[in-house]
């Protein structure tokens, strides 16, 4: 009687069955792959295998999987990331940041990037209003960039994004919004500070015309981002912040749909409607005001 073909680690992994199902797969992988890749497969076929036997997974359902990745690839393209939207969805957006992020106590914590950060902003002057169409009510954003001892970092680079008042970033609304509206790079000044105008932000609803926006409708889930500003905060020496800035009376703050909202991450909004106050800060009429200090920790020194 012939014997089975042996793997290279000595087990009987030639043929395929429910039972050994992702040790075979694991044993084909060549002794000279990557250790690194080598570890990534070899878990995320061992938990993939290990959900589909658990779930019993019928063959109707494999082929709705697959269709729904495929619709969910052909949603990308260079302004919408489809597979992004859904690894926020998911949780995993966060949860990959949280495991790099993991700063001192008392730096700001990050959250997820996005899928409308757009590099190379254009440069402001401090105190210019980024709100190029106008719309929603005006606010003033002000606060420093400092290092964990309190001291303030001069010359950081803040870029800041948004959506507008009617629930889009200008990448969404080309030949409707002004090109970066909403968009814009700023620089600490000396004492750390920055200060620029723009709307108040409100929540908005991501894309649900897609794969993922039927998932979460499925799912019984809300597809509204609460309130915030973006902001990417860098500077030399310093681990970058990715962040958001939250408005404290948001009805979906603990109902984001990519988990994006920490407790420490919501701020305090204040509205003023003296004429006075609003000429001297270059407003027409009431504002909003909100303040904010980004507090960077030191990058970390690559392993030896």
């Amino acid at each position: 009687m012939n014997k089975p073909m042996e793997s290279r680690e000595g087990s009987s992994l030639a043929y395929f069955t429910e039972a050994n199902s992702a040790e075979v797969v694991n044993a084909r992988m060549a002794p000279d792959t990557d250790p690194r890749l080598r570890e990534i497969m070899s878990v995320v076929v061992k938990h993939l295998h290990a959900a589909i036997k658990e779930l019993r997974l019928t063959t109707d359902e494999w082929f709705k999987a697959i269709d729904f990745l495929t619709r969910t690839g052909k949603m990308c393209d260079d302004v919408r990331q489809e597979y992004i939207l859904l690894s926020d969805t998911l949780g995993v957006s966060m949860l990959v940041d949280a495991i790099n992020h993991d700063r001192p106590e008392g730096s700001t914590e990050n959250t997820v990037l996005g899928p409308f950060y757009v590099p190379n902003s254009p440069r402001f002057e401090n105190g210019a209003d980024i709100s190029l169409d106008g719309k929603g009510e005006p606010v003033l954003v002000k606060g420093r960039v400092l290092d964990q001892a309190g001291k303030p970092i001069a010359g950081a680079l803040l870029e800041v994004w948004q959506a507008n008042a009617d629930g889009f970033y200008d990448v969404q609304q080309k030949g409707v919004q002004p090109d970066n509206n909403l968009r814009a790079a700023f620089t600490s000044d000396a004492n750390g500070e920055f200060w620029f105008r723009s709307a108040k932000p409100l929540f908005y609803p991501i894309p649900g015309d897609g794969p993922v926006g039927e998932m979460l409708a499925a799912l019984g889930r809300s597809i509204y981002r609460p309130a915030h500003l973006h902001f990417m905060v860098s500077a030399p020496g310093y681990d970058t912040i990715i962040t958001h800035i939250f408005t404290p009376d948001c009805p979906y703050l603990q109902k984001d749909p990519v988990f994006g909202v920490k407790q420490s991450l919501i701020a305090e909004f204040h509205k003023f409607d003296d004429p006075a106050e609003a000429e001297r800060r270059g407003f027409k009429g009431p504002f909003w005001s909100v303040g904010w200090d980004f507090v960077m920790a030191p990058k970390a020194l690559p392993a030896a």
